[in-house]
């Protein structure tokens, strides 16, 4: 172990797992994100650091589904009550008054899954959406004319950890700013080693902006093999991602005909990944939702009046040079035509370079002490709600009178979600290293802003391309 393994060891004993990638080959065929996968291997390895992979492998196939494993068997056939750790699927059916759900990883549709109202009743959260849990499930038979049916008798949340927000900002005390940055990045299961520069990793870590901050909307083009889909879809299941297919208002924001909210209203950040393969269904309704949306948290479909936190992430695919910089120096040709309007654009705070980011090898995959993905997300989610970053960044920026809203908005947005980020430990204006946070948090965030200005300036010169000039108090 180096020195950045013993410190993370000592600081976060109980919220640490030690990565080998050799020891994640135990879950090659399973359909398992990371903030799962970390959970187990933590649950079966000593305090030794010992794996213990028998008992990991029975767990498994015991507890884990699998559309080829015998627990829809052991229901039907030997009327067994069987528990599982799984995510599952809640659908609200209005028309005759049930709850259902479905597990795709079982192979059962939502017309053979039941909830019962007194589990319903018990559960707050088991509303619309896909949700992690362990749940009982018990074959009912048919009887007459009801069908068979399997239903949902039990049902617990998977949140294996109590997050104790104060102890993990006080903990980042122990660590300088750039053993800081490693241990984020590696708690995102990647190895800080297989990266260029201290710059690099900060476009990198930029990626996990729309998990900190309410209402972020940012954009990154990059080549293939740079990780965007797996970042968006394994550490949190806070986040859903979209990738390919048809986008819908109903799916979006609501459903007119089943009188249920869209997943926007479900996540923390929704991230179409893609872009360029997404078709939009009647994009001139869905067009105007988005903006509405994207500028003030909340839009009206058929008199519904949909509100949300969620911020919104694209991802796309770039063309580059022999240099590995955009061929066209308008980035935004790269998205499809939905998104080539420059008011809608002007509603996306910021833009991550992502040809400034590695191909994914194996030496950036994580190897050594990092923080457990199921906590990290936890933690990444309950950031979220403290408004004090905000308070901080605004006394610490001075802001001319003349400067468009939405630049700082963006900016004040951001920066917050880097300080967020970096230094979640700072309470008040005064424990702030004003050069730290000019360099890790105001001018990354500035940088941002100024590429979607100079972008929408290059599509339509009505919008200029002149930024604020924002200085630190």
């Amino acid at each position: 172990m180096d020195n950045l393994d013993i410190k993370i060891k000592q600081v976060f004993p109980e919220e640490s797992v030690y990565k080998i990638p050799k020891r994640y080959n135990i879950f090659n065929g399973k359909n398992l994100p990371s903030f799962i996968k970390d959970w187990l291997i933590k649950k079966f390895t000593d305090d030794f650091g010992e794996l213990d992979s028998e008992s990991l492998l029975n767990f498994l196939e015991r507890h884990i589904p699998q559309k080829n494993s015998a627990i829809k068997n052991r229901l039907r056939t030997h009327r067994e009550e069987v528990t599982i750790l799984t995510r599952f699927i809640v659908e609200n059916d209005i028309q005759h008054d049930k709850l259902k759900f479905a597990i795709p990883d079982l192979g059962i549709k939502s017309n053979e899954g039941r909830i019962p109202d007194y589990i319903a009743k018990k559960n707050s959260d088991l509303k619309d959406g896909e949700i992690w849990g362990v749940i009982t499930l018990a074959y009912i038979p048919p009887d007459g004319k009801e069908k068979g049916i399997i239903e949902l008798v039990n049902y617990k949340p998977f949140k294996p950890y109590s997050v104790d927000i104060d102890y993990f900002k006080s903990n980042r005390k122990e660590f300088s700013t750039e053993e800081w940055i490693d241990v984020l990045i590696r708690s995102m299961e990647y190895n800080p080693k297989g990266f260029e520069s201290l710059q690099q990793k900060l476009q990198f870590l930029s990626r996990l902006l729309v998990f900190v901050e309410p209402r972020l909307n940012l954009i990154e083009l990059a080549p293939k093999g740079t990780g965007k889909s797996y970042i968006f879809s394994n550490l949190s299941k806070y986040g859903w991602l979209i990738s390919g297919g048809v986008v819908t208002r109903a799916k979006l924001f609501h459903d007119i005909q089943k009188k249920t909210n869209g997943i926007i209203t479900m996540y923390d950040f929704v991230a179409m990944d893609e872009i360029q393969t997404i078709k939009f269904s009647d994009p001139d309704e869905l067009k105007g939702a988005l903006k509405s949306y994207l500028e003030s948290g909340s839009c009206t479909v058929a008199n519904v009046r949909i509100s949300s936190l969620a911020g919104m992430i694209l991802l796309g695919n770039i063309p580059l040079n022999d240099n590995k910089l955009p061929l066209n120096k308008k980035y935004f040709t790269s998205l499809p035509e939905f998104f080539k309007e420059s008011a809608l654009l002007d509603r996306f705070h910021g833009f991550i370079e992502g040809w400034q980011l590695p191909r994914i090898k194996e030496d950036l995959k994580a190897n050594g002490y990092s923080l457990n993905v199921e906590y990290f997300s936890e933690i990444l989610h309950s950031l979220r709600d403290d408004s004090s970053y905000n308070t901080i960044v605004s006394e610490l920026l001075d802001i001319p009178k003349s400067s468009d809203t939405r630049d700082t908005t963006a900016i004040i947005k951001m920066t917050t979600a880097y300080l967020k980020l970096l230094f979640p430990n700072i309470t008040s204006i005064n424990e702030i290293n004003k050069e730290e946070f000019k360099h890790f948090c105001l001018n990354m965030s500035i940088n941002k802003r100024a590429i979607i200005r100079e972008q929408i300036h290059l599509i339509d010169d009505e919008f200029g391309k002149e930024m604020p000039d924002i200085k630190m108090r």
